[in-house]
């Protein structure tokens, strides 16, 4: 019975090409055996629909018939009739590790260089410091780079010589058992951590590995304008790890809510409560300003209730010569209580239509 290759790769009958290159990309990674969980004969089936559906002439054939007469047929398997130098120019396995899938059938591997663990904390900060920006210093006990030595894992004032191991390549060559057979598979040299060098005497502090566990100052820079909740990434300052990269420290922000500002972008929003008789015949209020320099700001006559006065200039630095504005929200309060006078006022003014 000839194998039905839309429904292996998980796609209509009227798919794209990109449309059946993305299933099978899916499909490859998850079945690849050498993946945890992969299955070697749901690999081989997937690749074997690919190279039918892929090929513009096999497909055509095998709509047609049920089967290709160009290559690979219904009901071969393995590679047969896959292309692999067309996969390439098509892209390949761009979506996820090349060297996870296929390093091995091509005779290489890659080992990649250590990396440390990235670490996430937590910083507060309040709202005038996230509109400024502010320096702060934290104390993390984390594992570093090795004071001592500075990395080298060598006592400070002697020499490295050559790694006897990799015979100072940096690498050493191994034969592996894969899905494709046995391959000679070339690795990063554990000894030296594939520099080819090796400490002649080892460091006393770190034992010749060149990290260890301390505390860290560390200082991060909060630029003006943060939001609550952004995430501040800082390069190289997560966990050290012997002969690699160290990981990131991440920092996340918590701004305290402010009583009288709130933040819109660059601009700085609040209310402002103003008398029936202020709004009705115009005035100046002074209000304070997130820089705590008080400005003194005009109440127009007649002003209406919500409307926004702004105030430039008292917002969210930009940069070193600008910033955003102060939107100033009027709020006109009406009395609760009228005496008798202020009440016949009133009436008089409701009489003359106002």
């Amino acid at each position: 019975m000839a194998k039905d290759y839309y429904s292996i790769l998980g796609v209509d009958k009227k798919a794209s090409k990109d449309d059946i290159k993305k299933a099978f990309r899916k499909l490859a990674h998850k079945y690849h055996p050498d993946k945890s969980g992969g299955d070697p004969e749901k690999f081989k089936e997937v690749n074997e629909a690919y190279s039918i559906l892929s090929d513009d002439k096999k497909r055509a054939e095998y709509d047609t018939y049920g089967r290709t007469f160009s290559g690979a047929g219904a009901g071969s398997a393995g590679f047969e009739g896959f292309d692999f130098s067309q996969f390439a120019r098509e892209g390949g396995f761009q979506d996820f590790d090349l060297g996870d899938i296929f390093g091995e059938f091509f005779g290489g591997g890659r080992d990649k260089t250590p990396r440390g663990r990235d670490i996430s904390i937590d910083l507060e900060l309040s709202f005038k410091e996230a509109i400024f920006g502010v320096k702060r210093t934290v104390l993390l006990n984390k594992t570093s780079e090795c004071a001592t030595c500075h990395g080298s894992g060598a006592e400070p004032g002697t020499d490295m010589e050559t790694c006897t191991v990799c015979n100072g390549k940096g690498s050493v060559k191994e034969v592996r058992q894969s899905f494709f057979g046995q391959l000679a598979v070339e690795q990063r040299c554990s000894a030296c951590k594939g520099t080819g060098k090796v400490p002649k005497e080892k460091c006393h502090t770190c034992h010749g590995i060149g990290i260890e566990k301390k505390q860290e100052e560390i200082s991060i820079e909060v630029p003006a304008g943060v939001e609550n909740g952004e995430m501040i990434r800082l390069t190289g300052s997560g966990e050290a790890v012997s002969g690699g990269k160290a990981g990131d420290l991440y920092v996340k922000l918590h701004v305290a809510k402010d009583h009288t500002f709130t933040k819109q972008g660059s601009d700085i929003h609040m209310n402002l409560n103003v008398k029936l008789s202020d709004a009705l015949l115009g005035t100046e209020y002074t209000i304070p300003t997130v820089d705590e320099k008080p400005v003194t700001i005009k109440i127009p006559q007649g002003v209406s209730h919500g409307e926004i006065l702004r105030v430039k200039g008292k917002g969210v630095p930009n940069s070193k010569s600008s910033r955003g504005d102060m939107m100033v929200k009027v709020k006109i309060e009406l009395p609760q209580k009228l005496s008798k006078k202020a009440k016949g006022l009133i009436e008089e003014l409701r009489e003359e239509g106002i």
